[in-house]
């Protein structure tokens, strides 16, 4: 594991777990926290949500000790309230407070906020400026590459990132027009590294496995991974990225790993949420990590159609002839 400076933050690795709006959960970050990436964080929240402390938005916060250092992500585009919210983070116990400059969904960049920052960069100043005026903690961004790709202008975000006092920048190297749709382009990651002076460069986009993360390191020359959808149905993945850093083989993850890790996850979702909301997550939780068994298609028809949680459990125990050495 390699040690990564944040301003005064000191991180036990430069592998980090992205917030996942409706996947990146408590039970999702119990999960996580076992192997131990260098920084993980909440679901975005928005900062009117918390600054008017709406109770959902704070549940969405929850954590306990073994996650830290954990981040928390703020969503808007109003530099007035923006040093609140993320004092408002910062008062919470957070390690790192983020802006979301990235999200593409509809309904986030209607009102300019997420992604649709990027249609106007010093807005993204002016806010890291006040987030960071407001905390302790160090203040990082998210971006993606552009809004389209006549409009690639990471790297200048990057420099104004950098001006307004942000201690990193992660950049997904898709624009906000392709949503998720085809390959990342790693070049955008470099172009910004190439840029950067103080500020660190974070990566994103298409590590789906500990092999990419180690191109995209070597490719990009960025000093930071943050995975995001490589991380559903395989928490371990940053300690298969670690055991690459160090020179280790890749540990088996036999099938019926990742089967006891499901059901593991069953039960932290059950501890956390009730029984109903248990049954309801699990629909979409359990074909993560199934992914590659030849039983997906059958345990995901069987578990939309249980009805409570002793009938999921059983599904769960139930995944015979899982063995073997496929990593999943």
């Amino acid at each position: 594991m390699k040690k990564f400076e944040l301003g005064k933050l000191t991180l036990p690795s430069n592998i980090f777990y992205a917030p996942l709006a409706g996947c990146s959960d408590y039970p999702f970050r119990r999960m996580s926290a076992k192997y131990r990436p260098g920084l993980m964080y909440c679901e975005m929240v928005k900062m009117d949500a918390i600054v008017r402390n709406d109770s959902n938005t704070y549940h969405l916060l929850d954590y306990d000790a073994s996650m830290h250092p954990i981040g928390g992500q703020l969503c808007g585009s109003k530099p007035e309230i923006a040093g609140q919210a993320a004092k408002i983070i910062e008062d919470l116990g957070f390690d790192v407070v983020d802006l979301n400059c990235g999200c593409p969904v509809d309904k986030v960049t209607k009102d300019g906020s997420g992604s649709g920052m990027l249609k106007n960069p010093k807005l993204i100043g002016d806010v890291i400026a006040n987030m960071v005026a407001a905390v302790k903690i160090p203040v990082t961004v998210k971006i993606r590459a552009g809004w389209d790709d006549d409009s690639i202008i990471a790297a200048q975000i990057t420099k104004i990132a950098e001006e307004a006092g942000a201690q990193a920048i992660c950049i997904h190297g898709r624009t906000r027009e392709q949503a998720y749709k085809g390959p990342a382009n790693w070049d955008h990651i470099k172009a910004c590294k190439e840029v950067a002076n103080k500020i660190k460069v974070i990566g994103n986009g298409d590590v789906f496995d500990a092999e990419a993360a180690m191109r995209m390191l070597a490719y990009t020359n960025c000093d930071a991974v943050l995975v995001s959808r490589g991380t559903l149905g395989q928490p371990w993945i940053a300690e298969d990225i670690y055991a690459l850093q160090e020179d280790q083989p890749l540990p088996e993850r036999s099938l019926d790993h990742a089967k006891d890790e499901l059901l593991q996850h069953f039960e932290e979702t059950l501890r956390y949420h009730n029984e109903r909301r248990t049954v309801i997550e699990m629909r979409r939780v359990g074909c993560w990590y199934l992914k590659k068994s030849a039983q997906t298609k059958s345990f995901r028809e069987r578990i939309s159609k249980a009805q409570n949680v002793q009938e999921v459990r059983e599904l769960i125990l139930s995944l015979e002839g899982l063995s073997g050495d496929e990593r999943s």
